[in-house]
């Protein structure tokens, strides 16, 4: 069994990624908005449950902030847990890509939408390259290779075209609707986006759990 690396051995001083981050973040042509970490205990436990070390963006990610959220909180990448996004890196994956401590995930869940679409790096258990960004989207609800690593997934988030990617699933006052939605919810249709090509705006929406929508989706596959 794989020994757990402890606290110190994760936060790296001499090289943090974190200036990184920020540098990205500075540079953004979408909205970002970085959510303040967590009391430190907390922060810490997740980035121990998450066995990154903060010399590499996804643990600056984890240690530095409480998430993050991309474009009016179209998208959220997940951090250490805040109020507005009450689901930390480390417990949201727990069960679902990992159960136990030890065990190597096969994929490591690191961010969703508001229409219930799903990023993850592939671990091996998706089925694309180790440690590519792959997105699980509901209107095919298949998984698909975005051909990024975390940190191009990183500054895709914050200067890629999410207007043309997401072009036929946004309404009219979709901006407000995505900054008013909460952290651990998301969107469901009716009908839902897999059953037709229907416009976005001839479907009815409804707030739901975004467990809930994982469950329904991926919970099975797991």
């Amino acid at each position: 069994m794989k020994q757990l690396k402890q606290l110190h051995e994760l936060i790296n001083r001499d090289e943090p990624a974190w200036p990184l981050v920020q540098e990205w973040v500075a540079a953004a042509t979408n909205t970002v908005e970085v959510l303040p970490p967590p009391e430190d205990a907390t922060r810490e436990q997740t980035l121990v449950s998450a066995q990154v070390t903060t010399r590499s963006p996804m643990g600056a990610v984890i240690y530095e902030t409480g998430g993050i959220l991309v474009d009016h909180g179209w998208v959220r990448i997940l951090g250490s847990g805040h109020t507005r996004l009450p689901r930390s890196f480390s417990r949201w994956n727990y069960g679902r890509s990992f159960s136990v401590s030890e065990e190597r995930p096969q994929f490591l869940l690191v961010g969703d939408d508001v229409l219930g679409g799903f990023f993850a790096v592939d671990g091996g258990g998706i089925g694309f390259a180790h440690g590519n960004v792959c997105y699980f989207a509901p209107d095919e609800l298949t998984w698909e290779d975005m051909k990024l690593g975390y940190s191009q997934f990183l500054t895709w988030c914050f200067q890629g075209d999410l207007a043309g990617y997401y072009q036929s699933e946004r309404w009219p006052d979709w901006q407000e609707d995505a900054r008013e939605l909460g952290g651990d919810e998301a969107f469901s249709f009716e009908p839902p986006l897999s059953a037709d090509r229907k416009p976005i705006t001839e479907r009815t929406r409804k707030i739901t759990s975004i467990a809930d929508i994982y469950d329904r989706r991926l919970g099975h596959r797991n």
